[in-house]
């Protein structure tokens, strides 16, 4: 069982997730984070109005919802990742195109509620399963997006993830609204 998860080293991940491995870092404790995140977005966010969450800041930008799928679609493919390469499973993983991903799901028909509850049941499987993987199949890597990722790593970039997209919303979003 493993009890306590180090940051990985910059060579258990590709250049692109340095920021959310940072991010991660600065949390105290990785498992804690995993369950805080839940709360962070919900008191962030769970306030807004239909209207209000629709808001975009800019013509290309993505709204509060969307930011709010595009979590959710992360962490399913993170967590995919996360299992495929925990469990030593070579087979290299595509990587896929966001944009699309956002464009296609189309969140803004979501109720908030709804996608902040999707994150929640998302996150609380992941609370389940990475404390009961062993040290071992934390150090495991794969290949991901072309590129190689430690599991290890894949926990920090969860947190990261979420963390990098709320200082997001609170710099460009929520002083709008």
């Amino acid at each position: 069982m493993l009890t306590q998860i180090s940051p990985p080293t910059a060579d258990e991940y590709a250049d692109f997730y340095t920021d959310y491995v940072q991010r991660a870092s600065l949390r105290d404790d990785i498992y804690a984070a995993l369950s805080d995140q839940i709360d962070e977005l919900r008191s962030a966010l769970g306030h807004l109005s239909d209207t209000q969450a629709r808001f975009k800041p800019g013509p290309n930008e993505w709204s509060i919802k969307e930011v709010m799928g595009h979590l959710n679609d992360v962490e399913r493919v993170f967590s995919y990742r996360l299992l495929r390469i925990s469990r030593n499973d070579a087979t290299p993983l595509p990587g896929f195109d966001q944009e699309d991903f956002v464009r296609m799901a189309g969140f803004d028909d979501y109720p908030l509620d709804e996608l902040l509850t999707e994150f929640e049941h998302l996150r609380r499987a992941n609370m389940i399963a990475i404390p009961h993987m062993n040290a071992e199949a934390a150090g495991r890597r794969g290949t991901a997006s072309g590129a190689a990722v430690s599991a290890r790593a894949l926990i920090y970039m969860l947190v990261g993830h979420v963390d990098h997209h709320r200082a997001r919303l609170h710099e460009k979003y929520l002083q709008n609204v």
